[in-house]
């Protein structure tokens, strides 16, 4: 007698065409090409995620830079002036405190302006 592992594949099958339920055409129905989309579905969904860590650094770094331009000095200005002063704060923290804490941002960037 032929053992099919029935249970297991049907599962597995299950599993992957619910991943794929909303997908255009085929791709969501048949077991073939879902699993062809899913993979290819996965790929870009890692993809995506370390996009996303780019985007919002450039976000972080554009807020800062028309903070800084506010105040009448540039975004590499400011950076440098922070690690001449030694005053580790991330990017992320930067420009949170410039977009709700004008006033801590000007510290911050006096402190700067005097270690240069």
């Amino acid at each position: 007698m032929r053992v099919t592992c029935a249970v297991y594949s049907r599962k597995r099958r299950k599993r992957v065409l619910e991943r794929a339920k909303g997908f255009y055409g085929a791709s969501s129905k048949r077991i073939r090409t879902a699993y062809d989309a899913v993979d290819k579905a996965n790929v870009h969904a890692y993809e995506g995620r370390k996009q996303k860590k780019r985007q919002y650094r450039r976000l972080w770094t554009v807020r800062i830079n028309a903070a800084c331009r506010v105040q009448g000095t540039t975004y590499s200005k400011f950076i440098d002036g922070l690690k001449k002063a030694n005053i580790d704060l991330n990017r992320k923290v930067l420009a949170d405190l410039a977009v709700k804490d004008p006033a801590a941002f000007t510290a911050l960037l006096e402190k700067a302006k005097a270690a240069c």
